[in-house]
């Protein structure tokens, strides 16, 4: 209640700026859903400013996202243009017992000799694919032929995340550091 009252209250006498700082913490999915209804149509007549470390309510609230690390700016841009700079690969995930796990390496780079690992914890392996070198029926009949060669316990390709994107300009940022 404490968060929603905050909103309202700094909308109250129509402000031209408005600052929020991570506005939909702690609430549930329905309430956040109300809650960015309302700023969507606030931010129609007013600039709003937000600051957040859910990339699920950046993306849907803001026109233009800018990333920190450290203090410092490392990109600016539309959620599209952010995804598609930093993006332009799909997120290929496969979970399957460990000692299957070479031969899901083994389908990622029969799918393109570009792929790269991201991640691997527990059977599950993540890899990106580029999209240009990629294409989706291929790897649906990749995984389909897989299938019968070992257990696939769960799959999915997907489109490049915002939250994709965050961590990688927040590894590279730290990576200059370094």
């Amino acid at each position: 209640m404490k968060r929603r009252l905050s909103v309202a209250i700094a909308l109250i006498g129509k402000p031209k700026v408005v600052y929020m700082d991570e506005p939909s913490t702690g609430l549930d999915p329905a309430s956040k859903d109300l809650l960015w209804d309302v700023i969507k149509k606030a931010k129609q007549d007013r600039a709003i400013i937000l600051t957040t470390h859910s990339m699920e309510e950046a993306e849907h609230l803001c026109d233009r996202i800018g990333i920190f690390v450290d203090g410092s700016l490392q990109c600016i841009g539309s959620p599209d243009e952010l995804k598609e700079r930093y993006g332009g690969t799909y997120t290929f995930t496969v979970t399957t017992s460990p000692e299957y796990e070479r031969n899901v390496e083994a389908l990622a780079n029969r799918l393109t000799p570009e792929a790269k690992k991201i991640y691997h914890i527990a059977g599950t392996q993540k890899f990106e694919l580029p999209k240009n070198e990629v294409r989706l029926s291929e790897v649906f009949r990749a995984v389909m032929d897989a299938k019968k060669r070992f257990n696939v316990q769960a799959w999915e390709i997907a489109e490049t995340t915002l939250e994709d994107v965050f961590v990688k300009v927040a590894n590279e940022a730290q990576a200059s550091i370094a």
